[in-house]
């Protein structure tokens, strides 16, 4: 500001009808000081505020005038009345204006008990400068708040903003207090802008998971929806995303690394909405304020209360990005389905951690382990429906087949494998169960085939069940790479048993087993109870096969 009183501005700027002037300087170490200032009437200056840099690479807004200590609430005349600059709101009770756009607003519970905290809210001025607003649970009801309109503000606190789960980077939040008034402004004397977001890439997530500091934007193209390819509005199954509270989208920006958001309740709701409304299937997906954090050991981005789902066309950066994707079309074929799909590698460890945590779903993990022994206690096979695979069951002159989808009136009964295995990695000891194809995928051979290998070989058994086969007994000492599922009965405590629905090829030996971890049995890893593959129909509990009771076990197929 020259001494003359009139001002100067260096470096980028923004002026007003009502002489509304800022200046940047450069400090020698490259730091710069941004201040702003209102013209007096007289042709004088006041200088109402100043940004900061501190040594710690941190930046405060302070008031600095010691002529007018009033000028914090007094910076700008632009619209026929004294209307304060949102990045200027600092702590305490103010009595001064805001001009603003209510960009969006959503309830803040209590994560256990639910109880409603308040109305939180994001706002912008006509300078691009967003803060969030907070309205008490107190005072929920009293205003009337309506996305995209603009307000004006009379009377408001300036609170602290929070550490955790930051919407806006100002150090202050607009609360509304006993005496706010507010008002909708329909023709805002000037433009404000609609939308600003802040956008991340997988580097910055990566490096800010699980700080439950700052949420930031997400813009980048879809690959997958709930596992499947993105091909048609068939892709979303809205009933059972209901029932589940959320939807899984594996998520790239440019050719970076492939991510998995998790997109809970109202935005679940959102993103179907918006993907039915395009007449084909959308590519480019825009999240709001994302959680990178670690789920069952596993980085991905979760939605908040407040995020927001835009696609395709909606707003300019989904549009920018997709002019850049139709560019570049071969970024968005580079990655196989196969690969983008794979699970997420997990030790035993963490894949109990996981099913402990409240919240966790049905997923399914990548596990290698080593496996110690085949419980015996137990039949290591069911006898199937040949058609369904259901466990068939005995009827009055056969067998018969208990599910009522299945047609099949003469049951013909197929050996499956239902094989319990003790299995143990660096970190813990567990009970897989195999069953089906992955038991082929062990052994190389059919459960059937064994069976019949075995009553062939011992013709005029005794036994009425085949004892655990040498091909199984081989399998003792194997490093597997086992692709896990977390089934419903994991997640509610039922059984500790994990279903494994496939086995890939063995690899080295873990290095041999550490002292100290006891022998499979008792309650925690002995066989399951009550037991239901309940990712469909390819086996049922076998608790009601039958028992060897004691009879000798001749040698085996």
């Amino acid at each position: 500001m020259k001494p003359t009183g009139k001002s100067s501005v260096s470096g980028d700027c923004k002026t007003t009808d009502d002489a509304v002037s800022f200046s940047a300087s450069t400090r020698p170490n490259g730091k710069a000081v941004i201040s702003s200032a209102t013209a007096k009437p007289d042709g004088g200056s006041t200088v109402s505020s100043v940004v900061v840099e501190k040594p710690n690479g941190k930046t405060v807004v302070s008031p600095s005038n010691p002529v007018n200590p009033n000028a914090a609430a007094v910076l700008s005349d632009a619209h026929g009345d004294q209307v304060m600059l949102l990045r200027d709101v600092s702590l305490g009770p103010r009595e001064a204006k805001l001009m603003f756009r209510l960009i969006h607003f959503w309830e803040a519970r209590n994560p256990i008990t639910r109880t409603l905290i308040g109305q939180e809210m994001l706002l912008i001025d006509e300078e691009g400068t967003v803060i969030q607003g907070f309205v008490p649970a107190g005072r929920v009801g009293t205003f009337d708040l309506i996305s995209g309109s603009v307000f004006k503000l009379q009377n408001f606190f300036g609170s602290k903003n929070k550490n955790q789960y930051r919407v806006a980077d100002h150090i202050a939040i607009v609360s509304f207090s006993w005496n706010s008034v507010l008002t909708v402004i329909d023709n805002p004397p000037v433009q404000i802008p609609e939308d600003r977001f802040r956008f991340h890439g997988y580097d910055d997530f990566r490096a800010n998971c699980d700080s439950k500091g700052d949420l930031y934007d997400f813009v980048g193209h879809m690959r997958l929806v709930n596992g499947q390819t993105i091909s048609s509005h068939g892709v979303l199954d809205e009933v059972d995303i209901a029932e589940r509270r959320h939807l899984s989208v594996h998520v790239q920006i440019h050719d970076g690394p492939v991510m998995k958001l998790y997109l809970w309740d109202n935005a679940a709701f959102e993103f179907c909405h918006k993907f039915k409304s395009y007449d084909g299937a959308p590519s480019v997906l825009l999240v709001t304020t994302l959680n990178p954090k670690h789920v069952g050991g596993t980085f991905c981005l979760a939605s908040m209360s407040s995020s927001r789902v835009f696609m395709d066309t909606d707003v300019q950066p989904t549009r920018d990005y997709l002019e850049w994707l139709s560019s570049n079309t071969d970024v968005a074929n580079r990655i196989a389905a196969d690969v983008v799909t794979k699970p997420e590698a997990v030790t035993l460890e963490e894949l109990f951690s996981y099913i402990k945590q409240e919240g966790s779903k049905v997923a399914w993990f990548e596990c290698t382990a080593t496996i110690d022994d085949v419980i015996r206690d137990s039949a290591w096979y069911y006898i199937s429906c040949g058609d369904c695979n259901t466990k068939a069951v005995k009827g009055p002159s056969s067998l018969v087949c208990p599910n009522k989808k299945c047609v099949n009136n003469e049951v013909m009964g197929v050996a499956q494998y239902l094989t319990r295995i003790s299995v143990y990695d660096k970190s813990e000891q567990a009970v897989f169960v195999i069953l089906g194809d992955a038991g082929k995928q062990l052994t190389g051979k059919d459960a059937s085939e064994l069976v019949a290998n075995y009553f062939e070989a011992n013709e005029g058994a005794e036994l009425i069940i085949s004892p655990v086969p040498q091909a199984l007994l081989d399998a003792i000492g194997q490093t597997h790479k086992f692709i896990v599922k977390v089934s419903d009965h994991n997640l509610q405590g039922k059984t500790r048993t994990l279903t494994v629905t496939k086995i890939l090829p063995s690899e080295a030996l873990l290095p041999g087993k550490p002292d100290g971890i006891p022998k499979t049995g008792g309650e925690d890893f002995g066989p399951s109870r009550g037991f239901v593959n309940s990712a469909g129909d390819k086996a049922r509990k076998a608790s009601e096969s039958p028992e060897s009771a004691g009879a000798k076990r001749p040698k085996s197929g």
